[in-house]
């Protein structure tokens, strides 16, 4: 007896578009979603069980045709590969993937308005997508938002979550925004958060934290180096010889 086997039937993503061929607006679209992949990488390096999309396409509807992905400026999921294959993914293949659906998605809203509100804001709480954030610094009043929001989805409608860094306990995390330098730009950027609402730094920080401790403790060596050819010296200046000692 033939067993049916629906994923055989199912383009996969060497047969699917990567990109909706959409350039992104700025380069923050980009840098923001990078910066919050980069410190992930390093909260999280000995996790094999995350993957965390920027501008990337995420196909979930199984028998549309032609295929349209939805394409987030970030987006994180949980319970899924670290890395598929030495060549990474092309999309996020919904049957690909065990039918696993992004647990947050980040909309960086540019000078072109781009539907962050509603007809995205609808599509991904119709996907089932728990958390969306919508990062606005420069167009907010334009859109009559606030320039940083968190929705979580409840009861099929995404509501407003209040404070900042906004706690996400089914990710374990916080997200929020915070002055920073990342390569080379000062500027605000967003975060990720401990539940003590604690700042996680970026690799770049940590780096340069590393290097401070390193420096820290070869001169407090230095130091006691110094103080120990001190104490030779004055025994040597009084007739003792430290070898007797």
């Amino acid at each position: 007896m033939v067993q049916y086997n629906p994923l055989q039937y199912l383009p996969s993503a060497t047969e699917l578009p990567d990109s909706d061929d959409t350039p992104v607006d700025n380069e923050l679209q980009n840098l923001i979603p990078n910066l919050l992949l980069a410190i992930l990488a390093v909260v999280w390096k000995d996790r094999m069980d995350w993957f965390f999309g920027v501008d990337m396409g995420i196909y979930y509807v199984p028998g549309q045709y032609p295929q349209i992905p939805i394409v987030p400026d970030g987006f994180l999921s949980l319970g899924v590969e670290r890395r598929k294959s030495q060549r990474g993914r092309l999309s996020y293949v919904l049957w690909e993937e065990n039918y696993i659906m992004p647990i947050l998605v980040l909309e960086v809203v540019s000078h072109n308005y781009g539907q962050e509100y509603d007809e995205k804001q609808t599509k991904y709480a119709q996907m089932g997508v728990l958390y969306y954030v919508v990062y606005n610094p420069d167009y907010w009043a334009r859109d009559k938002h606030e320039p940083f929001e968190v929705y979580r989805l409840q009861n099929g409608k995404y509501v407003l979550q209040q404070g900042e860094p906004v706690w996400m306990p089914e990710i374990s995390l916080g997200v929020g925004r915070g002055q920073g330098i990342y390569e080379g730009w000062q500027r605000e950027w967003l975060y990720w958060y401990d539940q003590q609402a604690n700042r996680f730094p970026t690799p770049d920080e940590q780096n340069e934290q590393s290097q401070q401790q390193l420096e820290q403790a070869q001169q407090q060596l230095e130091q006691e180096r110094q103080l120990r050819e001190n104490l030779l010296a004055r025994l040597r200046d009084k007739g003792i010889d430290p070898d007797t000692l």
